[in-house]
């Protein structure tokens, strides 16, 4: 099994276990499909979070609106009056005013931040500190503990112009959002391994790494078009300032050996250059008091 440490720029993103045998293209959409999952459940964990606190979503003909605005044009959030939290809710008025302000009691509000929070566990760039590889199974797995949480606290289910929904079916909208650029599409995707891109024309994972099947590889994924990623450093950055702290300590001996111009070494018998003579002699120890 080959362990792949996947990077995007020079972050770590996580762990991956492959074989020499799968093909690059397989690879690279299985990588893709996992990063992109990840990025899902960030924005899902942001809107969540959110939705904890502000309730549901306004209508798209109202976002954007002041309060005298929507009341002169007679607009109604229908589905905000039938989306109601379980066991009621209490009004904090979205400073952004993207949401109605119908926040979750307290109980509701802990469901759904717990969740979030195993979450993130679950996904964790930390896993790979952790030398535990992610797989599409555990981010579904995820999407699905949020979900199920946001069933909870809304069994009604959320209006249909509601970010999170769209999200758990899988029909957002990212156009012209900085999310849009942090996606990759998995056709044009390009995956690199020792500074070089592996092509996605039918060689394996073997024909890059090698032929040992137990190893680990660092490997990066990129756009189309954004070139060739850096090189990995020499040496880590706990090993860089281990040698800039071990370099200062000697520089500081140095110096105080340097102004070190004590003589009183001269004294001591292994400086004494007859000190042999003496001892065969026997003229050590030797005191002239009577």
């Amino acid at each position: 099994m080959v362990v792949i440490h996947i990077k995007h720029r020079d972050e770590s993103q996580f762990l991956f276990e492959s074989t020499l045998k799968t093909p690059v293209d397989s690879l690279v959409s299985s990588v893709v499909a996992v990063y992109n999952g990840r990025l899902k459940i960030d924005r899902i964990c942001c809107e969540i979070e959110e939705l904890a606190k502000h309730g549901t979503l306004y209508p798209p003909e109202i976002l954007g609106l002041t309060e005298d605005q929507v009341e002169e044009m007679n607009l109604e959030d229908t589905f905000g009056e039938k989306c109601i939290p379980m066991g009621g809710f209490t009004y904090n008025k979205d400073p952004i005013g993207r949401r109605n302000g119908k926040q979750p009691n307290k109980n509701m509000q802990d469901v759904l931040r717990n969740a979030v929070k195993d979450v993130k566990e679950m996904i964790s760039k930390n896993l790979v500190l952790r030398e535990k590889c992610l797989t599409m199974k555990t981010v579904q797995e995820a999407i699905n503990l949020l979900r199920g949480a946001v069933t909870i606290v809304y069994p009604m289910k959320l209006p249909p112009h509601d970010v999170i929904r769209m999200e758990f079916e899988n029909i957002e909208d990212l156009a012209g959002t900085q999310a849009s650029l942090e996606v990759i599409d998995p056709t044009t995707a390009q995956i690199w391994f020792c500074g070089k891109e592996m092509y996605r024309d039918g060689k394996t994972v073997g024909d890059y790494v090698g032929k040992i099947e137990n190893c680990k590889v660092v490997m990066k994924i990129s756009k189309r078009g954004s070139g060739p990623p850096a090189r990995e450093p020499i040496m880590t950055e706990n090993e860089r300032k281990q040698m800039m702290l071990h370099a200062y300590r000697r520089q500081e001996e140095l110096k105080k050996l340097d102004k070190d111009d004590d003589d009183n070494y001269m004294n001591s018998t292994w400086s004494d250059s007859q000190n042999l003579k003496k001892t065969f002699h026997g003229l050590h120890n030797i005191s002239w008091r009577p």
